[in-house]
């Protein structure tokens, strides 16, 4: 049983109908008992990164969340905002992530060779993924294209965790994986058979 996150940041709807093309049994889950269960974890999330971690800690989820996913090992992917608070920490506001795949928010604004690029990053890119990266290990022989959205990017510690970068002015790190904790800074709701195909991918982890 998959089990999308739902702590009001993200649209969980989304990956609900993903899932049920699929054919994949997945549900939300509002409550910590909701989690029981639960075989694969998504952690969507959208805007402001404060704000997604404030609902989270305030949600009651976050207990269980570690426990499964730190404790049971209990395989989880970050999505967009939910990929960046897999890190210890962002340039957009002053709470501390999860600190579950050490790394650090940046601002494209920040860096001087994307300073003057337009914000958001928004739009198709591609993604050079690593051959050792299960969650692009199968369907991904010709290359893929995913949709972006974001004016920060996820900046790795230890770059062995870095599963696909993208490129917009730098190369950045798209997609991390570490153990059985996974993040993509793209919307695979939103990028059609790709996207379809790394939810698949990480489905049979």
């Amino acid at each position: 049983m998959i089990c999308i996150v739902d702590y009001g940041v993200g649209n969980v709807q989304a990956f609900l109908n993903l899932f049920k093309r699929l054919g994949v049994d997945a549900r939300r889950a509002c409550t910590a008992d909701q989690l029981s269960g639960a075989e694969r974890l998504v952690l969507p999330g959208v805007g402001h990164f404060d704000r997604a971690m404030l609902r989270l800690n305030e949600s009651g989820l976050r207990p269980k969340l570690d426990e499964l996913v730190l404790g049971a090992q209990v395989p989880v992917i970050g999505v967009c905002v939910g990929m960046q608070m897999l890190a210890c920490q962002s340039e957009e506001g002053n709470m501390p992530g999860l600190g579950w795949v050490p790394g650090c928010v940046k601002a494209f604004a920040n860096h001087p060779l994307t300073a003057q690029m337009p914000m958001p990053h928004m739009g198709w890119n591609d993604l050079q993924s690593k051959s050792t990266s299960k969650l692009f290990s199968r369907g991904f022989e010709g290359g893929a294209q995913f949709y972006f959205l974001h004016s920060y990017y996820y900046d790795a510690e230890d770059k062995s965790d870095v599963a696909a970068t993208a490129q917009y002015g730098i190369d950045f790190d798209a997609a991390v994986s570490r153990g059985n904790i996974h993040g993509v800074q793209c919307h695979p709701e939103k990028s059609h058979h790709w996207g379809e195909q790394l939810l698949k991918n990480f489905v049979e982890l």
